[in-house]
């Protein structure tokens, strides 16, 4: 790895071409949540190819934590990459389009391996001169916010000073990155309501406790708690995504089910909204003279950047002569958010163009953006073991 007269780092054509192999690779072979068994003896081969330690102290059961430095003990720090695909139908047409009918890599997670594993293999050409240790981990899981938990059960983050990760963003350009400190990502919880009523013929509907009609009632009356428990200068939204009940046209059923989700950035915002939405649905319960059952899937909590971390990403970022911006906080939830919870943590918008959301059939991202974000973390890790060094 070296640099050039403007402080960018240089990525050899061989470790380019392998990134962008690793990323077409995967992108072919997609392994939803749980299930990364051969994307982690993929990784695996790939980093013993090159001379990466496995820290097989850390076992986990898909997912896999390497390390690269240490030589000279000194502070350790992470990266990290998330590795799981989605249950989704791929219409890009890619001629590297999924083999494996109904998965996908629909998110992304194929380039942040690639990317993550080229930072890696361009820290172990600097190996023996790094003054501590970068732990990468390959986490499994991230679409369930479960992974980030099972990483952290290993141990592997015992003793890290910071955790660095990122996520590919389609409406920011290749060559650039969004870099924000405090919020940039929402907690995003689940919740499910089950109406109990009295089922009866429609044409008789007084002999009838209709679930229906208090569903309908709490599907409106949930707007509410936004717009009049939740301040202005704050944010949070709840959406019903489904909605399901009864079996026949003439029939008014005995239950109503619905559920959605709940997003926010702030953790007092977060437990109000719960609170308050629990307290709507007896209410609406009551009042229908129905009985009423509210489950929540808790999710990850808000991503919230440490500002310290932040500044010190921005720093990398200009002096690599990538562009950075300031991003609009997405709503979507993101489990590295367990992590920083645990120790420092700091999460980037990676510029990779494109026309598509995540979760989209046909997204994809610009390979370009494959050696700037190598490069990016390489040149951020050595950066934080040195200011870690110097100022312990």
């Amino acid at each position: 790895m070296a640099t050039n007269g403007k402080g960018s780092i240089i990525i050899s054509e061989s470790i380019e071409q392998e990134m962008l192999d690793i990323r077409r690779h995967l992108h072919q072979y997609p392994e939803l949540s749980h299930e990364e068994y051969e994307t982690t003896a993929y990784i695996r081969e790939r980093l013993e190819e090159a001379g990466i330690r496995i820290s097989v102290q850390f076992p986990l059961e898909t997912g896999i934590i390497a390390e690269v430095g240490g030589l000279q003990g000194g502070p350790v720090i992470a990266l990290r990459a998330d590795i799981d695909a989605l249950p989704i139908l791929e219409e890009t047409g890619l001629p590297f389009s999924s083999r494996i009918s109904g998965k996908m890599h629909a998110c992304g997670h194929d380039f942040h391996t690639a990317a993550i594993l080229g930072a890696a293999l361009l820290l172990k050409e600097k190996e023996h001169e790094l003054p501590g240790t970068v732990r990468i981990v390959f986490q499994p899981a991230e679409e369930k916010a479960a992974g980030a938990g099972k990483v952290l059960q290993s141990g592997a983050l015992d003793g890290v000073r910071a955790i660095y990760g990122m996520h590919n963003k389609p409406d920011l350009p290749v060559g650039t990155i969004g870099i924000r400190s405090g919020p940039l990502m929402a907690a995003a919880d689940g919740f499910l309501v089950e109406f109990e009523g009295v089922g009866s013929h429609a044409a008789v509907p007084e002999a009838s406790i209709d679930p229906i009609v208090a569903a309908a009632h709490l599907v409106t009356a949930l707007q509410s708690i936004v717009s009049r428990n939740v301040s202005p200068l704050d944010s949070a939204v709840i959406s019903v995504t489904r909605l399901n009940s009864g079996t026949a046209w003439n029939v008014i059923p005995d239950t109503a089910v619905l559920d959605g989700t709940v997003r926010s950035f702030d953790e007092l915002v977060r437990a109000r909204v719960t609170e308050r939405l629990s307290e709507v649905v007896n209410g609406i319960a009551a009042a229908y003279g129905t009985k009423a059952v509210v489950r929540w899937i808790q999710g990850p909590p808000p991503v919230n950047n440490d500002a310290e971390l932040a500044e010190a990403a921005r720093r990398t970022a200009e002096r690599l002569g990538i562009s950075v911006v300031t991003p609009k906080p997405s709503l979507a939830g993101e489990d590295f958010a367990f992590y920083q919870k645990h120790i420092p943590g700091f999460f980037a918008f990676m510029g990779t163009g494109g026309s598509k959301e995540w979760h989209h059939p046909a997204f994809d991202v610009d390979e370009r953006a494959l050696p700037i974000s190598a490069s990016f973390f390489a040149g951020l890790a050595i950066a934080e073991l040195e200011r870690f060094v110097a100022e312990p």
